[in-house]
């Protein structure tokens, strides 16, 4: 066993000894609120809620953060606690462990959100969430110290890059017509199918939004800022019951893994998920007077 990971598991096994039933089941509540279904529900609440463009930023740092996260995984093929030692899994995982996912999106999401927030707890939740969501991953017995620590380098570099030097890009993307965006978003999503042929769940969601962002922005003008409590509530509902119906439908409809087309239709799957959130949707609330146009 390599020396730093003997260290590792001497971390985890060190924090297990609290171990007990009761805060078991409480590190796996904790611990969800760093993972893809906290994000599936966080995203387009801030997309159909507060601010449409905000959003749409923010949602496909968080996804490309997400596929750097897969793809190093793969790269690093690192093996987790409970594969050294069976005896600290009180979870378990599929994957590789480094870097941890769990970390770099909890670093990145409220990282990104600080700025936005624009008050000192907003910096504190940045700083404290992601630590918190880490010691769950240790206490669950699926993540060595390193991991954790490479995956805040990472979370926490991505929103400071963002925050220094994403306007220009933004201005960019701002300027440029709907065909350069559409072509930008299929070169990405081609990249990332390329880099990690076998996740072609996070390039579909990344083209779906992309794009959907694009046709909005150009067509819809959907306002997320307007509109009442009660309108904003219908629109959470509305939009989360079209998600529901596209993410299950489409999966009921999909080859089973293992299948010719399977890799085909989850990009085509996602990639609709993605859709909805950003275009579908915004697209329903304006039709059915839940939303109003941003003005120019």
């Amino acid at each position: 066993m390599e020396p730093v990971l003997a260290w590792g598991l001497d971390v985890v096994q060190a924090v297990q000894t609290i171990a007990n039933p009761v805060l078991t089941e409480i590190m796996k509540v904790l611990t969800l609120a760093g993972s893809e279904y906290f994000y599936l529900l966080a995203l387009p609440v801030i997309f159909w809620c507060f601010d449409e463009r905000f959003g749409v930023r923010f949602g496909l740092i968080v996804l490309g953060s997400a596929f750097l996260n897969s793809w190093l995984k793969v790269v690093f093929r690192q093996p987790r606690p409970f594969d050294l030692d069976p005896g600290v899994a009180l979870s378990h995982e599929s994957s590789y462990g480094l870097p941890s996912g769990h970390s770099q999106g909890t670093a990145v999401f409220w990282g990104l959100l600080a700025p936005k927030i624009r008050k000192p707890w907003g910096l504190l939740l940045a700083i404290l969430v992601p630590i918190v969501i880490g010691f769950t991953r240790i206490y669950l017995g699926v993540h060595f110290p390193t991991d954790l620590f490479l995956g805040w380098f990472l979370g926490w570099g991505i929103a400071l890059a963002w925050f220094f030097f994403g306007h220009g890009a933004e201005n960019f993307l701002g300027k440029a017509n709907i065909r350069v965006k559409v072509i930008l978003a299929a070169v990405a999503a081609l990249g990332m199918n390329a880099l990690l042929p076998e996740e072609t769940n996070l390039s579909g969601v990344f083209f779906g939004t992309a794009v959907g962002a694009a046709f909005m922005f150009d067509k819809v003008g959907f306002d997320a800022r307007a509109g009442s409590p009660w309108q904003k509530l219908a629109r959470l509902g509305l939009g989360l019951a079209g998600l529901a119906v596209v993410y299950v439908g489409g999966k009921l409809v999909s080859p089973d893994e293992g299948q010719s087309l399977y890799a085909l239709a989850r990009f085509v799957r996602y990639g609709l998920v993605g859709v909805w959130t950003s275009l579908g949707a915004p697209w329903v609330f304006v039709s059915l007077k839940l939303g109003s146009r941003r003005s120019a």
